[in-house]
């Protein structure tokens, strides 16, 4: 039977999905990225599902790249080296796109330690919510290689350049404090309600409609790279389609029923 690596749970359409290898502080093996990528495809096609809360059992939020993985790699040829890291890569990018692109609000919840690729897989949400005992870590230059989830996109984007370029090249660890002060968390949270604080906050992000945030989360994660004609552009062609979505027409409805009940007390 395989072991179950991630847990997904769903209650009041919001997903809580738990990295679930806490012996290894959550390190992402092969197996457990594979089921994570499943994971994220199942809350991506479930329209009943509004929201993602991503956390990690135990005491890691996730602790990178699993080593053992790296050791296997390093054992391989000389000559299939480069093709496997290639292969690998399509892997890992795969999966960070699918939760940064998930077309519904995402909450990292951090539970503890965010090193490497896990820090980079919490800055891959929307929001980042944080206990006393999360830290994070761009600690890839302790292992000789570069930030590969995304955290030289995401992270400048928090941070600004110069901070992203310390933090990553010091690979220097970042306490909750700090992380707030920078804004790479944005809320705090005590450990006992971490999770529930994160659920109920994704209720909130996620109330609105389901067609305006899908499309206007995907124009904004594309904002920094375009222009402001680009970005008016996707947004008119974005309107166009919530223009004719069921959300838009009954709330224009009930507005004006509820306008036109008010004008006939007032008669």
């Amino acid at each position: 039977m395989t072991e179950q690596l991630i847990e997904l749970e769903v209650a009041d359409g919001i997903a809580t999905l738990w990295l679930n290898r806490p012996d290894k502080r959550n390190a992402m093996s092969d197996d457990m990225r594979t089921q994570f990528i499943a994971a994220l495809e199942h809350v991506t096609c479930d329209k009943a599902i509004r929201a993602l809360v991503l956390t990690g059992r135990g005491k890691g939020f996730c602790a990178g790249g699993d080593v053992a993985g790296m050791e296997r790699r390093m054992q391989a040829p000389a000559g299939e080296v480069g093709f496997n890291g290639w292969s690998r890569q399509q892997r890992v990018h795969h999966t960070q796109s699918l939760l940064h692109t998930m077309p519904k609000p995402t909450i990292a919840a951090v539970n503890g330690a965010a090193s490497g690729l896990g820090a980079d897989t919490a800055l891959a949400c929307d929001f980042i919510i944080a206990s006393d005992a999360a830290s994070f870590t761009w600690s890839y230059i302790n292992r000789g290689i570069v930030p590969d989830g995304g955290g030289m996109y995401f992270l400048p984007r928090r941070v600004g350049l110069s901070k992203a370029k310390e933090l990553i090249f010091s690979g220097r660890k970042v306490e909750l404090e700090e992380a707030l002060r920078l804004g790479i968390a944005d809320r705090r949270s005590d450990a006992e309600t971490l999770v529930p604080d994160a659920q109920r906050w994704a209720a909130e992000m996620s109330k609105g409609s389901a067609t305006a945030l899908a499309l206007g989360k995907t124009i904004l994660n594309q904002s920094f790279e375009m222009s402001a004609h680009q970005v008016f552009a996707q947004g008119s062609q974005a309107q166009g389609i919530c223009y004719t979505s069921t959300e838009h027409r009954e709330s224009v409805m009930a507005f004006l029923a509820k306008s036109s009940a008010k004008k006939e007390t007032t008669k």
